[in-house]
């Protein structure tokens, strides 16, 4: 699992300078505005958002990641497949960035989040579009709008807004820019 650790964290250092300023200039303050209070970054990565947004929690299963982000001052935490570290109610936000593509059968992981999540929070999922989801031979599942909101939904929470980045909705944008994402904001009841 080290050398597949390493290989990925070696990948998202490799970002470009683009990419980097989209996400601070563009993405995160469009999600930061849908976010509320304490927020868990599942899936954190180098810890971009950790970066942007002070006082959140990041949780990877890539040690290496998280050692990184940790040396950057940000609090992370090496997380076990489809559970987390935390109590209930822990947290009134949780982000899975480009994650839930990740893997073939996210219920665990949803009653994960569902349990950390306090009553009334918020939980704001992106999926990738076409081309973003062909681009990683590490997807496992290819969410649409509906299949986002039925995945969620099945899991306890309730949708509350659905937008699309980089700009709007677009299946043009979705077949042909990578970065291009669904975003779903789904409360907790």
């Amino acid at each position: 699992m080290t050398q597949e650790h390493d290989r990925y964290f070696e990948y998202l250092m490799r970002r470009s300078r683009l990419g980097h300023a989209y996400r601070r200039h563009v993405l995160y303050p469009r999600l930061v505005k849908r976010l509320r209070g304490r927020l868990l970054d599942v899936g954190c990565g180098i810890g971009d958002m950790l970066a942007f947004r002070p006082d959140s929690v990041g949780v990877d299963i890539n040690e290496r990641t998280v050692a990184y982000c940790r040396e950057r001052g940000h609090e992370a935490h090496v997380m076990q497949p489809d559970r987390l570290p935390f109590d209930v109610a822990s947290f009134d936000s949780v982000l899975l960035d480009n994650v839930l593509e990740h893997i073939a059968q996210p219920a665990p992981l949803l009653a994960e989040v569902h349990r950390v999540l306090a009553a009334g929070g918020r939980l704001l999922v992106g999926v990738p579009g076409v081309r973003g989801w062909h681009s990683d031979p590490d997807h496992k599942v290819f969410y649409d709008q509906a299949t986002l909101v039925e995945r969620l939904h099945g899991a306890g929470f309730m949708p509350a807004e659905l937008f699309h980045m980089p700009l709007f909705r677009s299946a043009w944008l979705s077949e042909r820019v990578r970065q291009y994402c669904i975003y779903g904001a789904f409360d907790r009841p």
